[in-house]
């Protein structure tokens, strides 16, 4: 896979087509999403399911022929096993906690709001330096300093209460967001950026609950579907590695693919 390393107003292209424009400042995570959806439209092409004069997207909005085509290909290339009952009670067993009912958490966060035009680079900087800050401490001010901190740089209403959301249930918040958060035990600030639809959170967990475990017999379709979405994940990422190593990638790395396309 031959990848050219960029200059610093280079543009990202997969097989001399660009993926945004110089004026562009794009995130290594969505440039990558780019890349791998740039991939599939031309897989689409070569494979006849999509009009080889289909305009590609530097802004990353798919035509609506293109997005089908791609659902297609998908539905064509990727093979999936079907999960047999034993991984499916080995998985539930090793997963107790998300395979509950009930479970709360008592939540803090300043959130680095994503918005047009932002510079995304110096956001990541400003969110991660907030995070070494809030959770370098003496064990003496951390809750000034979360305050503080919120006060002044949260982009959410919250941050007037010192980021405070209260207690949350999985339903009651955004889906990648619910992820971080419950199923675990950690308490404190985690101790990593929590992306979000919304932009990158800082994470205090105050408190939990813990939620009261279901039996597998009553959660065994939605343990099926987790690993059938864990399959689909893997072959996913194998097929979009193929791709990539047949292409002429500029300015951009997918060894490491992580998307919202494998989400």
């Amino acid at each position: 896979m031959p990848i050219n390393p960029p200059s610093p107003s280079a543009v990202a292209s997969i097989n001399g087509v660009a993926l945004h424009t110089a004026q562009d400042q794009l995130d290594d995570a969505a440039l990558r999403q780019r890349g791998c959806s740039e991939l599939l439209r031309q897989a689409a092409i070569d494979a006849r399911l999509l009009a080889a004069d289909d305009a590609p997207a530097p802004d990353a909005v798919l035509s609506e022929a293109a997005s089908s085509a791609i659902e297609l290909l998908l539905e064509r290339t990727l093979v999936m096993a079907e999960p047999s009952e034993a991984a499916c009670r080995r998985h539930h067993a090793a997963h107790l906690g998300t395979y509950s009912s009930g479970e709360k958490v008592r939540v803090r966060h300043i959130l680095f709001a994503v918005t047009p035009g932002v510079d995304v680079a110096a956001l990541r900087n400003r969110a991660e330096t907030t995070l070494l800050e809030v959770r370098c401490h003496d064990g003496s001010g951390l809750a000034d300093k979360f305050v503080l901190a919120a006060g002044t740089l949260s982009n959410c209403p919250s941050g007037a209460q010192g980021g405070n959301l209260g207690w949350l249930q999985s339903t009651d918040c955004a889906p990648e967001f619910a992820k971080e958060l419950f199923g675990r035990i950690e308490v404190g600030v985690l101790p990593r950026l929590v992306h979000s639809r919304f932009g990158l959170h800082v994470v205090e967990v105050l408190e939990r609950e813990p939620g009261v475990a279901q039996p597998f017999e009553t959660v065994r379709a939605a343990v099926a579907m987790s690993l059938r979405q864990k399959s689909y994940v893997t072959a996913l990422r194998q097929y979009l590695q193929r791709l990539a190593s047949q292409a002429t990638i500029v300015g951009i790395a997918l060894e490491t693919t992580d998307t919202a396309l494998l989400q």
